[in-house]
């Protein structure tokens, strides 16, 4: 059995098969998928670590940290330099899918102010398509305060529609959709452990993972999700081909780690 499964709380319409991207829906949302209501909304938590706003045909992504690899390499650290295009390469395949009108980038697009310009051509002009396809708005994270100079899309530090507020950082809003956590959840069953990237939320509010390809993540047990979850939270991990509710009671954290750690 494995150890995600079977983890549901009443606030989850369903659980189930989220189904590769050429089957996904793009109006509606299945019975059996999980189903998030935040603030009054309806919302999809994708297996890709997106979020997808049928009603409103919105797509949510977050912490992309493009160009994170050449950073690294600029100091010296190696790493390999396929980050940017297989991070892209997500948002390509959601993009075409779902065929949003709005996408959402929830901050920390990019890993420092210096990558726009680090970025190789053919990352540049891939970026490009997809800020020409939609309304692409680039919320202001920390790594990157300013919006790409060359890139298009428009920027906001933070976006209201109707009842739901986007922004990087969270602040613990009824209705906020936030990033800048990485939020990971840690389970155990039959005798294993299972470390994934998940979405946080209490039903009021949503922290979401990052979906960059070198982004790490904190244990939602960690401190620093206590203050926005004064009641507590459930966690939605992320797996293969579906979203896995994880009930607070099947969390365990991590061996002791501060979590003044740089995200």
């Amino acid at each position: 059995m494995n150890p995600l499964s079977g983890q549901v709380m009443a606030r989850v319409d369903g659980q189930a098969n989220a189904g590769h991207l050429s089957r996904m829906p793009t109006t509606a949302t299945r019975s059996s998928e999980t189903q998030l209501h935040i603030a009054g909304e309806l919302l999809l938590p994708l297996p890709e670590g997106a979020l997808w706003w049928a009603a409103e045909r919105v797509l949510v992504v977050s912490d992309l940290h493009l160009e994170k690899g050449s950073a690294h390499a600029a100091r010296g650290q190696m790493l390999p330099p396929y980050d940017t295009g297989a991070t892209l390469g997500v948002v390509e395949q959601l993009c075409a899918a779902l065929k949003p009108a709005t996408v959402i980038s929830l901050g920390d697009s990019f890993h420092d102010r210096a990558a726009e310009l680090r970025l190789p051509d053919v990352y540049a002009a891939r970026i490009k398509a997809l800020t020409d396809g939609h309304d692409w708005v680039w919320v202001e994270g920390n790594h990157d305060p300013d919006p790409p100079a060359y890139l298009g899309g428009r920027a906001a530090k933070v976006l209201r529609i109707g009842s739901l507020v986007f922004r990087h950082e969270p602040t613990g809003e009824a209705g906020e959709i936030a990033g800048h956590l990485h939020p990971a959840a840690k389970v155990k069953g039959r005798g294993r452990m299972v470390r994934r990237r998940c979405f946080a939320s209490d039903g009021a509010r949503l922290v979401m993972p990052a979906m960059g390809a070198f982004t790490g993540g904190l244990n939602v047990l960690d401190d620093a999700f206590a203050p926005l979850f004064p009641e507590g939270l459930m966690a939605f991990a992320l797996g293969g081909e579906r979203v896995f509710a994880v009930s607070a009671r099947s969390l365990i954290p991590d061996v002791a780690r501060s979590s003044r750690w740089r995200l």
